[in-house]
This record gives C-alpha cells, structure tokens and sequence, in this order.
C-alpha cells in the first residue's frame, strides 16, 4: 500500500525533471536514491512507459557507449498535468505537514487530541 502511494510522487518526481531535460531510466534512479527512495529498474521502466503510453512522457532512443538509451521528455498533456498536481501537491504538504507538528506540539505540552 505504501508503495502505491510513493509511486504518484515518483511520477510528478519524473515530470518535473523531465519538464528540466530529458530524463532516462538509470538517471533517475540515481536522482530519486538522493530522495531516499530505493527502486530497482523492474520498478522504474515500467513507470517510465506507462507515463509514455499515457502521452505524459515521449521517447527518444539514442545510441550512448554502444548501447541503445531510452531519453523521456515532457509532453504539453505531461506539462499540463504536472502544472495542475503543483498546487494540490502544496495543499496536501501544507495540511498533512500542519497536522503533524500540531500533534507534536500537543504532545509536547502534555495537551489532548
């Protein structure tokens, strides 16, 4: 279950680099350790294609040190949609982020729920 829900933000994580330059699969498994998450490449590339297949995301395959490397860039529907997720995203973090410290400042002065 937790997993599902660090997925969505893995893929905004993936538009919005993708919106900076392109992106590709190693790379951005790379960029999201240094965010602590910990994905395997079985778990990052089939992302990868479900955000081209939806037309968030196109591809572009080059050739780099003799092998074939698959670069994403951001679509006009990938850009609307990560331009429509940044304020909801800013109202989630706000809200969830309020109501912890809350409960922590609660709990530190000895208050009730």
């Amino acid at each position: 279950m937790v997993r599902d829900f660090f997925l969505g933000f893995i893929k905004i994580h993936i538009l919005h680099h993708a919106a900076e330059r392109p992106v590709y699969g190693l790379g951005m498994i790379a960029e999201l350790r240094r965010h602590g998450y910990a994905l395997s490449p079985g778990t990052l590339y089939p992302v990868l294609r479900q955000l081209a297949t939806a037309r968030y995301l196109a591809k572009r395959e080059r050739i780099v040190e003799g092998k074939i490397r698959k670069y994403y860039t951001i679509t006009a529907r990938g850009r609307h949609a990560l331009e429509a997720a940044r304020p909801q995203i800013l109202e989630l973090v706000h809200e969830v982020l309020d109501t912890a410290a809350a409960r922590t400042v609660r709990r530190r002065s000895g208050g009730a729920r």
